[in-house]
Parts: structure tokens; C-alpha cells; sequence
């Protein structure tokens, strides 16, 4: 599942990319009233022009989507190249005018490419573009264009130059937000492979508690079991009886052992939990710091907390973009409160973000405490559970 922040990312990123669109309909509709202002342009060839133009912005907004889809919009990226030049020509194609739509183009072709084929690109771009470019300048039918030679000469090396520079520069101007974007997508991948490994190292720690508490009584039950058949088939009872014995003493030792393996699984310690929990939040880029009383918080208290804590920092790996956490602890005689802050704001509503945060809110309930998470208007997210402290017997 995609994250918040992956998310809003990739739509800034697609609206980025899609800018250099919104630029060439604002350059081309500057041109075209210029156009019409001085009789150098007519509806004959501004109609067909501005279909095209639309035409090719379907084009250029199926390949943005590619971009960020990790694919190379071939057939689109063909098709909207000629079609670029057809619009150029057809409309106009004055230095700030209908010659930017190639230019367009060539931003996002290049993107996916590799530097020396993007290079490659913006020559080939500037070697077909530019001639184009000045035929149809000389051609425009303008009444004040100059005539002597000069002058003609002059307005050609501009018009080269114009497009040599932009050639030169379009290819590049995509691709450092596609760099951008990749760059989140691979911090939101590390962020939940760190999860997952701290998913399978509790996974480990609880597989090994049993390996090394009921293994060995599991094993001496079935050696005794064994011992208690073959004695049964000499016809010593009483022998039988008290190897049979042992392994009922054996196996309630190793249900007992079993019963605190697990309590002490579901019973989290709070103080080990915060330790590990901030050295996963750092270990993943996220600085984390805590704010913890010189009293430690009450047994019934700190194991549902503990659990708060550890869910809190999994929707911090996993939902958010956070740099900084803050886990703030504190308590009086009547109730203890937790509070974990972070700024990676996720979007979605707290409801959405999983089912963890419903589960502790039912374990606070248990306790008669309450579980509040929601966004700040500081850009921040804010999860808070308050409990009451029982009572001290014979207070």
C-alpha cells in the first residue's frame, strides 16, 4: 500500500511535469493573439494547429503517467514527436510561439533515457527544429520583418541560437523530478523493509524463548516416555509408575514455562521498547527523541503502553515520511499519558490508516483509557493515550 506521503509526492511530481504543458498553451495563446494583432496568422491554420496541440497534450499527459509508472512511453513518445513539428509548422513557428510545443516534447523524451542518448536527443531535436524554425520566420508574412541582408542574417543566428540553447537545456529539466521521485519511492521502500526485519527479529526472539525454555523439557519427556514403555513391557510397574510420574511433573514445567514465554511476549516491557523501538527509528533516518519521567509508570500501565509505542512507530515506518519523532511520557497519581509526535502528516484519515490503531484503542478501553490520533495544523502527527493509574491498596 502506498503511503501518504509516496502518494502526494507522486501527484506534485505528475503536476510538475505536467507545468511544461501549461506553458506551451500559454506561450502558443500569447502568440496567437500577437498572430492575429499584426494579420500574420489566420483561423486557416490556427484551427488545425490547436487541434493538434490538443491531440498532443493527451499524448504528453499518457507519458507523465508512464514516467512515474517506471515505463518508456515508446508508441506515445513517436507519435507526439512529428506531431509536435506538424502544430510548429502549421501554427507558426515564431521563437516564443508555436516552436515551443517540440521543446515540450523533448523534455519528456529524454526522461528515461540514458545521458548520452538524451544528448543524443536534443542535437537530433535542434537539427530538425531549427531549419523549420527559420523557413518559417522568413515566411511569416510579418510587414515589419526587415529585408536587407544584415538584417535577415541577424534575425537567423537568433533564431538558431534560441533553439541550440533550449535543445541543450529541455532534455534535463524533467529529469531532476523523476530523480526526485525515485529518490522517495526508495526511501518508502527501505522504510518498510526496516519493518518488515523488525517483524522477523521478534519473530526470531520469540522462536528461540521457546527453543531454549521447552525445548529441553520436551525432550526429557519424550526420553522418560520411552524409558516407561520398555519398563512397562519387563513388567515393572513401579518403575513405569515413576517415570510416568516425571513426565507429568515434566510436562507441567514445560506448560508452565510455556504460559510465562508467552505473557512475557504479549506483556511488553516498556523501558526495552522504547530503547528498541528508538534505535529502529534511527536506524531508518527518522531522529528520535524521548522525554521520559524520573518515575517509572505502573506495571498495568506500561505493558499497554508498550504496545501503544510499538504500533505508533510501525505507522511511522510504514504511513508517513517523518524526520523526527518525539515520545513523551509522563504521570501523576491519577493517570499516565503518552504522546508520540512526529512530522510525517499522513493525509487519509486516522480511521484508514489500519487496524493497529483500533486494536490499542480497545486495549486502553480495557484499562478504562482513552486512544486519540489525528493530524496538527503545525504539519504534524500527534498519537495520545491516557490511562488511569490504579490505585495503591490501602491508600
Amino acid at each position: 500500500m502506498v503511503a501518504d506521503g509516496l502518494g502526494r509526492a507522486r501527484k506534485i511530481v505528475r503536476w510538475t511535469l505536467n507545468v511544461t504543458l501549461v506553458a506551451v498553451w500559454f506561450v502558443v495563446g500569447v502568440a496567437v493573439l500577437a498572430g492575429f494583432a499584426t494579420d500574420t496568422t489566420g483561423w486557416h491554420r490556427v484551427l488545425p494547429a490547436v487541434v493538434g496541440l490538443a491531440v498532443f497534450s493527451w499524448l504528453f499527459f499518457r507519458i507523465t503517467g508512464a514516467v512515474l509508472d517506471h515505463r518508456y512511453a515508446r508508441r506515445e513518445i513517436v507519435a507526439s514527436g512529428p506531431l509536435s513539428l506538424f502544430v510548429m509548422v502549421v501554427g507558426g513557428s515564431q521563437m516564443l510561439g508555436w516552436g515551443f510545443v517540440p521543446l515540450a516534447w523533448l523534455s519528456i523524451a529524454a526522461v528515461g533515457l540514458s545521458k548520452k542518448a538524451a544528448v543524443a536527443l536534443g542535437a537530433g531535436t535542434a537539427v530538425v527544429v531549427i531549419p523549420l524554425a527559420v523557413i518559417s520566420t522568413l515566411a511569416g508574412g510579418d510587414p515589419t520583418f526587415p529585408t536587407d541582408e544584415a538584417s535577415v542574417a541577424g534575425v537567423i543566428a537568433g533564431v538558431a541560437f534560441y533553439y541550440v540553447v533550449m535543445c541543450a537545456l529541455f532534455p534535463w529539466t524533467n529529469r531532476l523530478w523523476v530523480w526526485i521521485w525515485r529518490l522517495a519511492e526508495e526511501a518508502h521502500a527501505g522504510r518498510e523493509a526496516q519493518a518488515r526485519l523488525a517483524v522477523a527479529e521478534e519473530r526470531l526472539r520469540f522462536a528461540r524463548d521457546l527453543h531454549d525454555l521447552v525445548g529441553h523439557q520436551l525432550s526429557a519427556i519424550a526420553v522418560k516416555s520411552e524409558l516407561a514403555v520398555r519398563l512397562s513391557a519387563a513388567e515393572d510397574a513401579a518403575a513405569a509408575r515413576d517415570e510416568m510420574a516425571e513426565v507429568r511433573g515434566l510436562a507441567r514445567t514445560a506448560l508452565r514455562e510455556l504460559r510465562e514465554t508467552v505473557r512475557g511476549y504479549r506483556t511488553l516491557d516498556l523501558g526495552a521498547e522504547l530503547a528498541a523501538i528508538r534505535g529502529v527509528l534511527e536506524a531508518a533516518g527518522v531522529s528520535c527523541h524521548l522525554h521520559l519521567p524520573y518515575r517509572g509508570v505502573p506495571d498495568d500501565v506500561a505493558a499497554v503502553f508498550a504496545w501503544v509505542v510499538r504500533e505508533a512507530a510501525t505507522n511511522i515506518l510504514r504511513h508517513s515520511s517523518a524526520s523526527r519523532c518525539d515520545i513523551t511520557v509522563r504521570h501523576s497519581e491519577e493517570e499516565a499519558v503518552l504522546e508520540v509526535r512526529n512530522d510525517g502528516v499522513a493525509r487519509r484519515a486516522v480511521e484508514d490508516v489500519g487496524s493497529g490503531l483500533a486494536g490499542l484503542g480497545e486495549r486502553l478501553a480495557a484499562v478504562g483509557g482513552t486512544l486519540n490520533a489525528r493530524p496538527t495544523g503545525s504539519g504534524e502527527f500527534v498519537l495520545r493515550a491516557v490511562a488511569p493509574v490504579p490505585a495503591k491498596v490501602g491508600a
